[in-house]
């Protein structure tokens, strides 16, 4: 408005001169026409470039700085690159492109992740050093009809109740709609309809605000990268016994869980296995210094799968294809196969703690002889078994920590059915002051069609010594020993053993 007054103030002083040529007022009018274009030119420039991927969010020029406009296109999803963590973790690169002007740019950063942590937020501009984001602010404000009401306290709305609109004052939300109407005070309990001037400046989306500086003009494809909640994943094995129990085909699958909030399509998706430390505010430490990834071994004709090289002191997996994490999604992928891994079946019986129950445990060793010898991810591992048709039975399952190459897989599978074991105290004597003398009897029972071989675990504390056994027996630490008994079909074995113990 003030420009048209300086505008108008022009032209009156211009026609008070006694310059009266037609040339001279040809001149004057091309003279208006040019400053009123330039102004309205400049006007439409200011407000025309909102945009959901990046939004001018005020109006107003700050007065420190010239605020340029910025334009940003939605981000490109197709080149997102998601670490996830088996901690409720995941660490989110993305790329989106941004018109950027010389000086300070306001960037509305909209669809990430509704758990982002804005504390670990990283930007980075490839073409230039000296762009930065020098302010930031993290609105999660969503909006909500209980929030839109909140908002709306003092302020004028309109409801409608029981085909009956009313408008006025918001007073109260509690126990009905309180409104201050021309004709009095009104509570309305059948709400239908609720119509507000606007949304009050609340959000649909969690959204990032950037105060971005930069010192050349252009567009620019930029990385942000940040750290999430709402994702994870875990490793699922599947183990098929063959009929004699000493060979199993291992089936590995990754489980990712995908709660964060948002979605990415076609992303590289890359896994982490290991117990990393965090703290209240996390922190993410690039290390380029990283071991040639190995291939795990795939069906043949199978898409790519996963590589696996380690990263500091964990393992990361690479799936070798994009893939889709749709929000409120599990997604399953193949993490190995491995076919006639030899296999061993263990009877075992602790009778202090498990009273007449032998475990069986299934033992295998993660080598590459054995057709495996990779880095295991920590998940649950499901044995089955083919029955007299053919078809696969549920044996048990049982959960498996990080296991690295060369080491071994003790599965327990479940209780035995025909082996059972009792344990007894057969005699206690005192040594006065000086601790006890025991005296135990184990007595197993087999009532199977064959021998079977039994790990006889026995724990013992204080300063102990065996002083009479019936079988051989390995002291495995300070305070445990074992007996391997071989227990004959359709018929039993008893140990014994006497131990003084010492306090």
């Amino acid at each position: 408005m003030s420009n048209q007054i300086k505008l108008r103030g022009i032209y009156q002083n211009l026609k008070s001169t006694s310059f009266k040529k037609p040339i001279a007022l040809i001149v004057i009018a091309l003279l208006l026409v040019s400053l009123a274009s330039l102004w309205g030119s400049r006007e439409e420039n200011n407000w025309n470039n909102i945009e959901s991927g990046a939004t001018i969010v005020s109006k107003e020029v700050p007065k420190v700085a010239l605020l340029s406009i910025a334009k940003a296109a939605s981000p490109d999803k197709t080149k997102n690159e998601v670490t996830v963590y088996n901690q409720n973790l995941a660490l989110v690169k993305e790329y989106r492109t941004m018109d950027l002007s010389s000086g300070n740019n306001i960037i509305k950063y909209v669809d990430v992740a509704s758990q982002i942590d804005p504390t670990s937020v990283m930007f980075r501009d490839p073409k230039s050093q000296n762009t930065v984001v020098v302010e930031q602010n993290y609105e999660y404000d969503l909006v909500s009809s209980d929030k839109l009401l909140d908002k709306y306290l003092d302020k004028e709305i309109t409801v409608t109740s029981d085909n009956e609109s009313f408008t006025g004052k918001l007073l109260s939300r509690s126990g009905g709609i309180t409104l201050q109407t021309q004709k009095g005070v009104v509570v309305l309990n059948n709400v239908k309809k609720i119509e507000y001037p606007d949304s009050a400046g609340l959000l649909t989306k969690p959204t990032l605000i950037w105060q971005i500086y930069t010192d050349s003009s252009g567009s620019r494809e930029v990385e942000t990268t940040y750290l999430t909640g709402g994702m994870n994943w875990k490793a699922n094995y599947i183990a098929t016994i063959d009929q004699s129990d000493s060979k199993a085909n291992i089936k590995g699958w990754v489980t990712i869980e995908n709660n964060a909030g948002t979605a990415y399509p076609d992303a590289k998706l890359k896994l982490v296995a290991g117990d990393i430390n965090r703290v209240e505010v996390p922190q993410y430490y690039y290390d380029k210094g990283i071991a040639a990834a190995t291939s795990i071994p795939a069906p043949m004709g199978a898409p790519p799968g996963f590589t696996q090289e380690g990263l500091f002191e964990y393992h990361l997996y690479t799936l070798q294809r994009p893939t889709t994490l749709n929000n409120n999604e599990i997604k399953q992928i193949s993490l190995l196969s491995a076919d006639d891994v030899p296999a061993k079946k263990e009877y075992s019986y602790d009778g202090a703690r498990d009273g007449e129950k032998v475990k069986v445990t299934l033992n295998i060793t993660n080598s590459e002889e054995n057709g495996l010898g990779m880095p295991l991810p920590k998940g649950v591992v499901r044995a089955y078994k083919a029955d007299s048709d053919g078809q696969l039975q549920f044996l048990g399952e049982d959960s498996i920590d990080h296991t690295p190459k060369d080491e071994k897989l003790r599965i327990n599978v479940g209780n035995a059915f025909d082996i059972v074991g009792k344990r007894t105290v057969t005699d206690r004597e005192g040594m006065g002051s000086y601790g006890v003398r025991e005296s135990y009897s184990i007595e197993l029972k087999n009532h199977k069609t064959e021998d079977v071989k039994i790990i006889v675990t026995e724990h013992l504390y204080g300063n102990w010594q065996v002083t009479k056994a019936s079988e051989q027996y390995k002291k495995k630490d300070a305070n445990t020993i074992e007996f391997e008994v071989n227990v004959p079909k359709d018929g039993s074995k008893t140990i014994t053993y006497t131990a003084e113990i010492r306090y």
